[in-house]
């Protein structure tokens, strides 16, 4: 084979591996599982956190709310936490540049998700991470059958710091270390920016384990507070980007709830799932027809509505709904949105089960089965709500404002 021939088949042979690379990873960047203690006592219901003795009003400037912010993340964050001043002015202008009202039961749900997510890191070290990245490889190059000696020969590759791709990724302690890694890999394929960019296999990331989409939607949508921004992905992985992505998933849309731990389902099973799952599992009782409370009422692919879910089809099974199909999915699209509550079907469906005695809650704690390479044990939605729910109420005791 002449040396052209020779160096046409590394680069079909690099390319490949970039592709594989990218589906071998791609389950790699869950939430990382932060050891803590277990909670305990009574619930903290969101409407009625401790607040301050004498009522204030609100602040008439963006500096004055950042204060009041700043005031409070000063005196509910951890006593002993690592540059406490940074992480409080992080959130008070996340908070401020989100318009979050400066209150100890919001500052105190902010830092209650950093906690859990990432024990106060910006960037979260995950155990194991080169070996469960490694092992996520092998399997899935199985899966599409494509010799695990392809792999070992590309990753003996030297990389731009003088180790081999083998080597870094045996070392690697982040999930910005791998993102970082994986652009640096399709840098060296042709238009590997064009051809894989979007496979990047790392999610989520930061002190909150915030989703990269949405943080790219958010900066698209809304006005980033700090100047000399990098990119969503690079912002997601700072202390400051991940602050202002995670509080503005966790608090910025409107809700019905009477307890913050509904939020927390929510962060991490999808805005609205706690009121869906409460939706679901009405439907469920007056049908008779078992569902899975899982917080989607309709089955999606790719992003967008698939076919027809078993809520659906009970949802039609409802004697007296007096709705057509049509209908029925008209509103059920709405289920992402604070929308859905004011749609025919929401009403609809609460108004019978009030005619046939059945209590009807707002929310209900979504049950799902958390997965992720980086999860050894069984861990459920309702397990991240409740510890986040305990770190919570923890934050709360320190407000000594009676």
């Amino acid at each position: 084979m002449t040396s052209k021939g020779i160096g046409g088949w590394r680069r079909i042979e690099w390319a490949s591996l970039v592709g594989c690379l990218a589906m071998a990873l791609a389950g790699c960047s869950g939430s990382p599982v932060v050891p803590e203690r277990q909670g305990g006592g009574a619930p903290v219901v969101e409407s009625n956190s401790r607040s301050p003795s004498r009522p204030q009003a609100p602040p008439r400037t963006p500096e004055e709310h950042h204060a009041r912010v700043l005031d409070l993340a000063e005196r509910l964050l951890p006593p002993d936490l690592r540059d406490r001043s940074g992480w409080a002015r992080d959130i008070a202008t996340s908070m401020t540049a989100l318009s979050i009202p400066a209150l100890p039961r919001k500052v105190c749900a902010v830092a209650a998700v950093i906690e859990q997510e990432s024990g106060w890191r910006a960037d979260p070290v995950v155990p194991d991470l080169g070996g469960i990245a490694r092992r996520e490889m092998e399997r899935k190059l199985g899966r599409y059958l494509i010799p695990g000696a392809v792999l070992d020969l590309a990753l003996r590759k030297t990389s731009s710091n003088g180790q081999t791709y083998a080597e870094r990724i045996a070392h690697l302690r982040t999930e910005r270390e791998l993102s970082e890694l994986y652009d640096e890999m399709i840098s060296e394929v042709p238009q590997g920016q064009r051809l894989f960019g979007d496979m990047n296999p790392v999610h989520t990331g930061g002190p909150m384990q915030v989703s990269v989409a949405f943080a790219e939607q958010t900066m698209r949508e809304r006005r980033y507070p700090w100047r000399n921004a990098g990119s969503a992905r690079e912002e997601v992985f700072s202390r400051r980007g991940g602050v202002y992505f995670g509080t503005a998933m966790l608090l910025d849309y409107p809700v019905s709830y009477n307890r913050m731990l509904y939020r927390f389902a929510d962060f991490n099973a999808g805005r609205y799932a706690s009121r869906n799952a409460a939706f679901q599992r009405l439907v469920a009782r007056l049908t008779g027809i078992d569902l899975a409370p899982d917080g989607d009422l309709l089955r999606y692919q790719d992003g967008e509505p698939s076919g027809t879910s078993q809520t659906e089809r009970a949802v039609r099974a409802i004697e007296g709904l007096g709705m057509d199909e049509t209908a029925v999915r008209r509103d059920l699209l709405q289920e992402k949105s604070f929308a859905f509550e004011r749609t025919r079907l929401y009403r609809r469906v609460r108004e019978l089960a009030e005619r046939r005695g059945l209590p009807t809650p707002a929310a209900s704690v979504p049950d799902i089965a958390l997965e992720s390479p980086k999860i050894t044990r069984k861990l459920t939605t309702r397990w991240f709500a409740e510890r986040v729910e305990g770190r919570y109420r923890r934050c709360l005791a320190r407000n000594h404002e009676d």
